[in-house]
């Protein structure tokens, strides 16, 4: 795992083990606000080790930005903490939650340890404010990654913390295209000084503009080819050689695991589309 200074008081940590997903540590005087949690909990425990014990700053609060895994596994580790997210995480957990880590520990013994935990502090409007000492976290509604995802704002120090509405790929199959586009383009001209994505590199101040674009950019070039697609006679040949590049993004990208993400995301704005488009059946 990776350990990254923002601010001075803002602490990123990046798995090494799983697709560069982050997480991070807000310190206060009054305790640690801690957003989003690692997958595998050797190395959450590292984060809880790095902000409890040498930091000696006890966690507060953990925020869950989004029901996914790679963000919530490691909340268990932090039983004494209040849990934070939006109210439809809650409902992913418990519709989703404990089937698919049942799936997982079949898979990977090392998650044994982990236990599911309901957010108890939730986000039933689309704005929400934690306060703990000398810190102020702002929190907002943003679905497109999933339906329940929200961005954090660290009001004092201007860093966003993005988790998957911004990663190194836009990505939206378990969610909705349109509400991500919007999400990015509201993220713009905000004056940020930095952004923490859900998945790779932090984006510094000079770099976030053309990150936006450049993700927005991506996103529309996706939806102009799926159209294109809709008017072939074999549409899943002409997605077939629709690569990453066309659309602007390098392939390398989270040490390539970002085309199977583009792959992933152009069948499923072809199938949603298409869908739309079906005559509705009368009775």
């Amino acid at each position: 795992m990776q350990r990254e200074r923002v601010a001075d008081d803002i602490y990123i940590f990046t798995s090494e083990r799983y697709a560069q997903v982050t997480a991070a540590a807000v310190i206060t005087n009054e305790g640690a606000i801690l957003i989003d949690t690692l997958l595998y909990p050797d190395e959450t425990r590292q984060i809880k080790q790095f902000v409890e014990n040498r930091l000696g700053c006890p966690v507060r609060y953990v925020v869950n930005t989004h029901y996914h895994a790679d963000h919530t596994y490691g909340t268990c580790l932090f039983p004494n903490a209040t849990v934070i997210a939006h109210q439809r995480c809650a409902e992913l957990l418990e519709q989703r939650g404990r089937a698919s880590l049942a799936q997982a520990q079949a898979a990977l013994p090392e998650l044994s340890e982990v236990r599911l935990v309901i957010p108890t502090l939730l986000i039933k409007d689309t704005t929400f404010s934690l306060t703990l000492g000398n810190k102020t976290i702002l929190m907002w509604h943003t679905p497109g990654h999933s339906p329940d995802s929200i961005t954090c704002l660290a009001r004092e120090d201007r860093v966003l913390f993005a988790a998957d509405t911004v990663m190194a790929l836009p990505y939206f199959v378990d969610g909705d295209y349109n509400e991500l586009l919007s999400a990015l383009e509201r993220l713009q001209h905000n004056n940020f000084e930095n952004i923490v994505q859900g998945h790779g590199e932090v984006i510094l101040r000079g770099e976030i503009e053309e990150k936006l674009r450049s993700d927005i950019t991506y996103l529309r070039a996706l939806r102009k080819h799926v159209e294109i697609a809709l008017s072939k006679a074999d549409p899943h040949a002409y997605l077939r050689n629709v690569d990453i590049e066309q659309c602007g993004k390098s392939r390398v990208l989270l040490n390539g695991t970002v085309q199977q993400l583009h792959r992933d995301n152009l069948l499923a704005l072809f199938e949603r589309i298409r869908q739309a488009s079906q005559p509705v059946e009368t009775k």
